[in-house]
């Protein structure tokens, strides 16, 4: 029997912070390569995660939360798909703008 195709996970997450909080945040990202620090504020964060496991996703949220000064990680987005998924190319889009004119975009 074939195991299924893997699956790809894309999460964001805004992560809630004391403003001294922002370099241990940053530093635990750092340590795990499938999260990106897309924005890093004062007190607020959002973080990228890029994962072939739905549980990681969660553990990684767990992980975010015991960093100290964190005060709550919201999960925002999440995305799951087959990887291979991500290399076909996207289809065509055709825009109608306000004036009645069709633009389109092609990847």
């Amino acid at each position: 029997m074939n195991a299924p195709a893997p699956d790809i996970h894309i999460a964001s997450f805004v992560i809630q912070h004391r403003d001294t909080a922002g370099d241990a945040v940053a530093a635990m990202i750092r340590e795990h390569a499938d999260l990106d620090l897309a924005l890093a504020g004062g007190t607020r964060s959002v973080v990228i995660c890029e994962s072939a496991d739905r549980h990681a996703v969660m553990e990684r949220v767990d992980q975010l939360q015991a960093v100290p000064g964190v005060l709550n990680v919201l999960l925002v987005y999440h995305h799951a798909e087959p990887a291979h998924a991500l290399d076909e190319p996207l289809p065509s889009l055709s825009i109608q703008s306000a004036t009645g004119e069709a633009h389109e975009h092609t990847s």
